[in-house]
């Protein structure tokens, strides 16, 4: 005799099962968080494969989502992106010539204003970790997703190419700063704990092979608000600039192009208030603030009221770069005295809490696809589209169109609108200095502690004792 099938207790079995599946899924998200958080070395770490790869973490949208916008989480508060003052928009202001320093002499940007770095320094070695750590936990999604079965193949794409674009990005940073570094592409400890570094061109080979395959699948559209998460033109973005460093000026101005004519999401921001607002349509991509009524880590990074400024101002060279009438000077900078000495700070990032977020930090943005072209095109011989692109920027700052003549002359005018476009702005200066050979001849003037060998940050001793492969060191550490 067929047993009589009970609604009431089906009912009760089904709700039990979603919550344990929900349980489960909860589960493996805290899995996912504390590997992540707890990951302090990836030459030391190893996260076991069933955590990475369990179905509770990849196969759930939800959860896969989770441990991208985890990685960002861990961009705006820790490493070289940060906006806190161990970032670089701080320490390379200060280890350039965009920032003098005034704060406590036991503050580890002490020796980046000095330009006195050792291979012992801390800080570097944090930048370094932090940045290695990044670069992981991107490869952790790659793997995961790869190995999903049930996860949709919109998320699959989506996720994949989220993540090798961050591992592109951290990468792009590193080999600027340290030259040949070793390219990461696994989560396997024993490959990991035995790198060797590569040479900087092939490190950009690898970077512009992942933006490629990053801009296949990834969507042209935003799939959050506020530009959260990074699309196809983001990725185009980077690899405009990665192609400007290599002064592979077609390409560069071709990718620049790409992201200048989709005028459907950007669209130039002509007033200086609103380039930084996290609604601006000139953010190419941001990061968010991690808590709801926050803003952004610089505006409390830089910002100060009374002087002498606790931390770090504007150089006085810098605030002479500006002509008259520039309106970064009166929008973007603030002057705060003591009735004696007056001090600039960097103004771009104007709020601290609020009862709504309004600025977001932002990554990338459209004047610097503009500057790119501008300069790629003044190399390639089209001078007159390459003062079309200064000229957008100038008159943006209320000034005049350019009265540059010759390529030598578009050029240096070029040069001088990304100093003022770009201040405090990840190392902007710094880079730009670097790769055009003015590094010397500019700092070995504003900065007494300078030496040929501080174009390069020393690779972290710590390293270097746990893997040999890392030898040599970079010159003069």
């Amino acid at each position: 005799m067929m047993k009589k099938y009970n609604n009431n207790n089906s009912n009760q079995h089904n709700t039990k099962n979603k919550s344990k599946r929900l349980l489960f899924i909860l589960f493996c998200l805290i899995i996912v968080l504390i590997s992540f958080w707890s990951c302090d070395d990836f030459v030391e770490v190893d996260l076991p494969n069933s955590q990475l790869t369990s179905n509770g973490v990849f196969e759930e949208k939800s959860t896969a989502d989770a441990a991208m916008i985890n990685i960002y989480s861990k961009i705006r508060e820790v490493g070289l992106l940060t906006g806190t003052s161990s970032g670089l928009s701080l320490v390379l202001g200060n280890y350039a010539d965009e920032l003098d320093f005034y704060g406590n002499s036991q503050n580890g940007a002490v020796a980046f204003y000095n330009n006195s770095l050792l291979a012992s320094n801390p800080d570097v070695n944090g930048l370094w970790n932090a940045s290695y750590n990044q670069i992981y936990e991107a490869n952790a999604v790659i793997q995961g997703v790869e190995n999903a079965v049930n996860l949709p193949s919109s998320s699959r794409t989506q996720l994949k190419g989220e993540a090798l674009f961050v591992r592109a990005l951290i990468h792009f940073y590193l080999v600027n700063l340290f030259n040949d570094i070793p390219y990461i592409t696994t989560t396997n400890y024993q490959e990991n704990s035995n790198v060797s570094r590569q040479s900087f061109n092939e490190v950009l080979s690898l970077i512009k092979s992942d933006l490629q395959e990053a801009i296949q699948l990834l969507p042209s559209e935003y799939i959050s608000a506020n530009r959260l998460r990074p699309n196809k033109f983001t990725a185009h973005a980077l690899l405009a600039r990665v192609n400007l460093y290599l002064g592979q000026w077609l390409e560069a101005s071709n990718q620049a192009s790409i992201v200048i004519d989709n005028t459907s999401l950007y669209v130039y921001e002509q007033d200086l208030d609103k380039i930084f607002l996290k609604e601006s349509t000139a953010t190419i991509w941001q990061l968010a603030p991690g808590f709801v009524g926050g803003n952004t880590l610089e505006s409390n990074t830089f910002n100060f009221t009374i002087g002498p400024p606790p931390l770090s101002a504007l150089t006085t060279s810098f605030m002479a770069s500006f002509t008259p009438n520039d309106l970064r000077k009166t929008h973007w900078t603030r002057a705060i005295t003591d009735g004696t000495t007056t001090w600039y700070h960097p103004f771009k990032y104007k709020f601290s809490d609020t009862a709504s977020s309004v600025e977001h930090s932002i990554i990338f943005r459209l004047p610097e696809m503009h500057l790119i072209r501008a300069e790629a095109r003044a190399y390639l011989g089209n001078l007159s589209g390459a003062k079309e692109d200064v000229n957008i920027i100038r008159n943006t700052a209320g000034l005049a169109n350019t009265t540059a003549i010759s390529g030598e002359q578009v050029l240096a005018a070029i040069l001088i609108e990304r100093q003022l476009e770009f201040f405090t702005e990840f190392g902007h200066r710094f880079f730009d200095l670097k790769r055009t050979d003015n590094i010397q001849s500019v700092l070995s003037l504003e900065k007494p502690g300078w030496d040929t060998h501080d174009v390069l940050f020393p690779i972290p001793e710590i390293e270097i004792s746990l893997n040999s492969n890392l030898l040599p060191q970079n010159p003069g550490y």
